[in-house]
């Protein structure tokens, strides 16, 4: 008579499977986190790029840039990840809502003008900004 075989896994090898799970998730979690408050700060890039056009709007029409964010015609209201935005002299600040965004974030986006010819599309630089660099958007890096 033959003996039945054993079946299931043994504790080594469970024990196995759990490190590993461990390992995974120790990798994935912070990693899932800055990613999230990377879309949280692509937000306020988004917020920045609409007061953009309007900045480059008025640098056309009246051959300067302008002083305030009523002047460019720019909307200062706060977002859920923004507490608002202002324009000086055609740079361009929008401050991190730390309360919904994560505090190692926070800090200015910050988009400013890089050429002074009023008569061509203005260039636009993120390089004042002081959110660390992980998590600014790709073109701000």
């Amino acid at each position: 008579m033959m003996k039945s075989a054993q079946k299931g896994f043994t504790l080594i090898e469970l024990m196995i499977v759990v490190a590993i799970i461990g390992i995974l998730a120790a990798i994935a979690i912070p990693a899932y986190q800055d990613y999230i408050t990377r879309s949280k700060i692509t937000e306020l890039a988004n917020v920045a790029d609409a007061c953009k056009a309007s900045v480059s709007e008025y640098a056309q029409t009246m051959n300067a840039l302008p002083g305030d964010a009523n002047a460019a015609g720019c909307s200062t209201d706060a977002t859920k990840y923004s507490t608002g935005l202002t324009v000086a002299t055609g740079k361009i600040t929008v401050a991190v809502n730390t309360s919904t965004v994560s505090s190692a974030a926070s800090g200015n986006f910050v988009l400013e003008p890089d050429s002074t010819d009023y008569s061509k599309p203005l260039l636009w630089k993120c390089s004042g900004s002081s959110i660390p660099k992980k998590y600014l958007p790709a073109n701000c890096r």
